[in-house]
């Protein structure tokens, strides 16, 4: 019996390919290439490529010149064999030509994206899969152009950008953060410098290359006034201002957005209610205040903004800034005041999470009607609490059946095992009137059959 050949030996690896030989590979190397030309196109450029940059730069010229040229619609059929090729061009610009001469593969990778305007009209592109092909390829734009440098790379794009601002806005703006700060800069000085104010989708490039760059006045320059004046873009130049030490330029940018309560309508008299402003604008406070000097204060801010949206972050911000002991205390008065926010599941969240259980607990025992049984998180907080807090885990059981019942269609599998879990439950509870499963059974009944009533 003929012993049958190792499996490896067989499977399709660089290892086992180079085994056959440099002869019989360019035999079956021609042999594919005969068959698909664009396969042949790519070992044309391989080979060019040993040749040098220059050539391989022709071959591709070539390629891009002929793609640019057509004017043949690109059926839906026809637009994975496109698609495949565009990716096999841009790695051959991206890491071959790149590897040889770098200013000649980014003077071709501009080119290669220049062919998306005239493919976007005449490729079947249901799927949208044209603009995330050149959207992905960003990062290679933008890693040419820091390599390519500054002299090189600025005029081509500022002359991209002023001439096909449309496409050229959103490449450059998504490929801003892995440019070189270098060649940020430049850009942004040779994009703003000696002209009006950026406007639309150019203000929008100045921005994100202002933020590379570390270019605080750009930043805001780009922003119109009327933005400046909404509170949340307000508070991000406020806290951006205060975190370069410019106090004072960051109350003024602060208040110029504080919110403000909209004219009485001429059906309403009544002095209306200041709005209330976002945890954005309350966060940049904080930060101003801080950067003015006037600690207590910020202290007293982020206090106040604690007790409305229970921020782990900001607590702990509070906590670090506390000498020993002073920080028990605060963290005393951060669970009291989760225990009597106005919603009780959001303090419970906080209080799970952090994890204060015995606190939670007592907020389950002491706010009981308050609790959402739908709640997602409500299994999970009452089988951490099962343990040490066997009332307090009932009443979630129960609140959780009791809402199941209310929107579901009858007794579920879920209510059946949370039916189950309260009975073990109340057995370890002490208290009588919490400690009774019947009447907890009956009270769900009740819930199940006013339902099939409604229905």
């Amino acid at each position: 019996m003929a012993k049958r050949p190792a499996a490896p030996k067989k499977s399709v690896s660089a290892a086992n390919l180079a085994a056959l030989g440099a002869e019989r590979l360019a035999e079956l190397l021609m042999e594919a290439g005969a068959e698909s030309p664009a396969f042949k196109r790519r070992l044309r450029m391989e080979l060019a490529a040993e040749v040098g940059p220059g050539d391989l730069a022709l071959e591709i010229d070539k390629r891009l010149t002929t793609i640019a040229a057509s004017r043949a619609r690109v059926s839906w059929r026809k637009r994975p064999a496109l698609l495949s090729e565009l990716q096999a061009l841009r790695r051959v610009i991206a890491e071959r030509l790149a590897g040889l001469d770098v200013r000649l593969a980014f003077d071709r990778i501009v080119a290669w994206f220049d062919l998306y305007p005239s493919l976007s009209v005449r490729v079947s592109d249901a799927k949208g899969e044209l603009p995330v092909l050149f959207d992905a390829a960003t990062a290679d734009l933008a890693s040419l152009a820091s390599r390519a440098g500054p002299d090189i790379a600025a005029p081509v794009l500022v002359e991209a950008l002023s001439t096909r601002l449309n496409q050229w806005a959103s490449w450059v703006g998504r490929g801003a953060g892995d440019l070189s700060p270098e060649l940020a800069a430049r850009l942004l000085a040779d994009l703003t410098r000696g002209r009006p104010r950026p406007t639309g989708k150019l203000a929008l490039v100045v921005r994100k290359l202002a933020d590379r760059s570390g270019d605080l006045d750009a930043w805001m320059l780009s922003i119109p006034d009327e933005d400046q004046r909404k509170p949340d873009t307000g508070a991000e130049m406020a806290r951006r201002l205060a975190a370069a030490g410019r106090a004072a330029e960051a109350r003024i940018a602060l208040e110029a957005s504080r919110p403000v309560a909209p004219p009485p309508s001429r059906w309403n008299r009544r002095e209306p209610d200041p709005e209330r402003p976002p945890d954005a604008w309350l966060e940049a406070e904080v930060a101003v205040l801080e950067a003015e000097g006037r600690a207590e204060e910020a202290e007293a801010a982020r206090w106040a903004m604690f007790e409305r949206t229970l921020s782990a972050e900001d607590l702990r911000v509070l906590l670090a800034r506390l000498p020993d002991f002073e920080d028990v205390v605060a963290l005393d008065r951060a669970f009291d005041l989760a225990a009597a926010h106005p919603d009780a599941m959001k303090g419970l969240a906080f209080l799970m999470a952090w994890p204060a259980l015995l606190q939670a607990a007592e907020l389950v025992q002491a706010r009981t009607g308050e609790i959402r049984g739908a709640h997602d998180d409500v299994p999970l907080w009452a089988s951490r609490l099962a343990g040490r807090y066997p009332a307090a885990a009932l009443i979630l059981l129960r609140r959780r059946a009791l809402a199941l019942a209310a929107l579901g269609s009858g007794v579920t599998d879920e209510i059946q095992g949370l039916i189950a879990e309260a009975e073990t439950l109340a057995a370890a509870v002490e208290d009588p009137a919490l400690a009774d499963h019947e009447a907890f059974v009956a009270e769900l009944q009740g819930v199940l059959a006013a339902r099939r009533r409604r229905w």
